[in-house]
């Protein structure tokens, strides 16, 4: 392909970049050997490309570097965290001196980064995600119409992973021409050589495979990163990689281009071999102790009520099709909502949202984990992104989700399709994983609407709660329980059926409150009251309330849920009520009990073991 034409840069100039490079590759080395541990030659590798971007390419504000307005930087390969908090520091947004506390147990400054440092944006200590993050960012910016650039330092070892080749697809897709890609590609990987080590045809058709503007360059030839990075910026239309032949631990001999030095630190005495190569050291005070933290991270944006639910009396919608309604009236008062979908737009219906504000969607395809971590990206730009799929497709992007945890993320899921209780479609699109997967996740809450305007409630929580907020949608039509005025206040729960005379508590959410509520009706029809509870907030639980309402029914609990035992509400039910000190005198807790298969659903509800009959027969078994 061709490559833009542009200026070389002076000579001067690139002399200072070189010396900026030099002090990157000494303090990384310096402050891994202060820490004990580390990963000093994967810095090494990337010293030109950081300082290149860094202090040549960048707009960069130090006293804002998260700032809107100007560009990002996402450290892929979260392992190199040394090399960039050194930039950070040379740029003047910490002293020196808090690079010595690297990893240490008082220091913001962790083993991986974090956003709790000024100037990152996400955790990427799992690799592979970066670039998906800053797919998210460029999003933000390109829909805020910024002038500011995203760019991505890779490397080869973690472009092995899936994940990258799903963002690169997405960004081409977009044609995200703010979006940058630095390749770092030194060879060697934690055990082994990388699987096309300096191969860079590879890579490079790889990228243009997927849409990119691409060039090989060395990336220790400072004047070819600089002008590599000027083309970058003349690209129009299209994103733009620069993908770098280095060498791993490049400017010391002893450890250039060598196996087995990956995370390891220098000794005292091998630090002082290295510097009498790449030297001099760099004059670093003592650290005074001070925390250079980020006093807060994004909030989602305050916004107006939207208008309320309107449904038809006597109408049964699905709680996945109420979520897409939900979304369209959200997006009528807030202007920050950006919804994906992993191509199930129409049976998540998130479509209503997409067909109003089509700007403000776009469709993530069948690429569940570049979804999830696009949306960290736009998160940190300060949007509220909200990602649908199949529930059990969101077990694919475990890992973003726990990763988009430890990025402070504010990020909206819904997985639909959830239980036995789909039907014909067989167990393999059953979620029956998703609320243990959600309650184990960090900051996470867990909804499970049992109606349509409780979905509705919800998904308007959902976009004004921070953390990890997961809303598990059912596939068969239900009936309207609530008012469209009804509060759904969190923790919390509804009791639908009460009685002085209740001799259980049936707890369910979801298809399972229905039949929770038939076995009541029948139960009624014996002479016998049970009380009914609709957990529509699995995570957090109030367990002192469930504990009060447990104690007027004599201490009798059943729980029932369209889901495994291993995780669910029963087992979240039975923690809360210990975290209150409480415990059931006598319990039952259905769940689906084998392996299903096809059916319809009130076939399956049945067969294994969740439906209105076993529901009755667990209350007779336990009064």
């Amino acid at each position: 392909m061709s490559v833009a034409s542009v200026a070389a840069p002076s000579t001067s100039v690139v002399d200072a970049i070189k010396e900026k490079a030099r002090r990157l590759s000494v303090l990384s080395i310096m402050a891994t050997t202060a820490a004990g541990s580390g990963h000093p030659t994967s810095c090494m590798s990337a010293a030109e490309l950081v300082a290149g971007t860094f202090f040549y390419a960048m707009k960069f504000d130090p006293k804002n570097p998260n700032s809107p307005d100007f560009d990002r930087f996402v450290l892929s390969k979260g392992h190199a965290a040394p090399v960039l908090y050194a930039a950070l520091a040379e740029a003047g947004v910490f002293p020196l001196s808090r690079l010595m506390t690297l990893r240490q147990f008082s220091s913001e400054l962790e083993g991986h980064p974090t956003p709790r440092i000024p100037g990152v944006d996400a955790a990427t200590g799992s690799l592979g995600q970066g670039l998906s993050v800053g797919s998210g960012l460029a999003i933000g910016q390109r829909m805020d119409k910024k002038s500011a650039r995203v760019y991505v330092l890779m490397g080869d070892g973690e472009m092995a992973e899936g994940q990258v080749w799903e963002a690169a697809e997405f960004a081409g897709h977009y044609k995200l021409d703010n979006l940058t890609v630095l390749a770092d590609v030194n060879a060697l990987g934690q055990s082994e050589p990388t699987m096309y080590q300096h191969d860079m045809e590879i890579y490079r058709k790889k990228f243009e495979a997927e849409g990119f503007a691409t060039e090989v360059i060395d990336g220790h030839d400072v004047a070819a990163v600089l002008s590599a990075l000027d083309r970058a910026k003349a690209t129009k239309g299209r994103p733009q990689a620069i993908i770098a032949r280095t060498i791993k631990g490049h400017g010391v001999d002893f450890v250039a281009g060598k196996e087995h030095w990956h995370g390891k630190a220098f000794s005292k005495e091998e630090l002082a071999k290295a510097l009498t190569e790449i030297g001099p050291a760099v004059d670093v005070p003592p650290d005074p102790g001070k925390s250079y933290a980020r006093a807060s991270l994004p909030q989602p944006p305050d916004f107006p009520a939207p208008a309320p639910p309107d449904y038809a009396e006597g109408k049964q919608v699905a709680t996945r099709e109420a979520y897409g309604y939900a979304l369209k009236r959200l997006g009528a008062v807030n202007k920050e909502i950006v919804a994906m979908s992993g191509d199930v737009k129409n049976s998540t219906f998130s479509e209503f949202f997409g067909d109003a504000y089509p700007d403000h969607f776009y469709q993530a395809y069948i690429a569940e984990q570049n979804m999830v971590s696009v949306g960290v990206g736009l998160a940190a730009f300060g949007k509220v992104p909200f990602c649908d799929t199949f529930a059990c497709f969101l077990a694919r992007a475990y890992d973003e989700v726990r990763m988009a945890a430890i990025s402070r993320s504010n990020i909206n899921l819904c997985g639909s399709h959830c239980g036995v209780s789909i039907g014909e479609d067989g167990p393999s699109q059953m979620a029956l994983e998703d609320i243990a997967i959600f309650r184990a996740v960090h900051s996470s809450a867990v909804f499970y609407p049992s109606d349509a305007i409780s979905a509705e409630r919800l998904t308007e929580i959902m976009a004004r709660r921070p953390g990890i907020n997961y809303l598990r949608t059912s596939r068969p039509k239900t009936p309207i329980l609530y008012s469209k005025d009804e509060k759904f206040p969190i923790p919390g729960f509804k009791v639908l059926r009460q009685s002085a005379q209740d001799k259980a508590t049936v707890i369910g959410a979801g298809i399972t409150l229905h039949e929770a509520l038939k076995a009541a009706d029948e139960l009624k029809g014996q002479g016998t009251a049970i009380r009914v509870i609709d957990l529509y907030c699995v995570k957090p639980i109030d367990g002192k309330a469930i504990a009060e309402q447990l104690a007027a029914t004599g201490g009798r609990l059943v729980t029932v849920e369209d889901h495994w035992p291993q995780g669910g509400i029963g087992e979240a039910v039975l923690s809360a009520l210990a975290g209150a000190g409480a415990a059931p005198a006598k319990s039952r807790l259905l769940a689906v009990n084998a392996m299903p298969h096809s059916g319809k659903p009130e076939e399956l509800i049945d067969a294994f073991g969740i439906s209105a009959k076993h529901i009755t027969a667990a209350v007779r078994e336990i009064i």
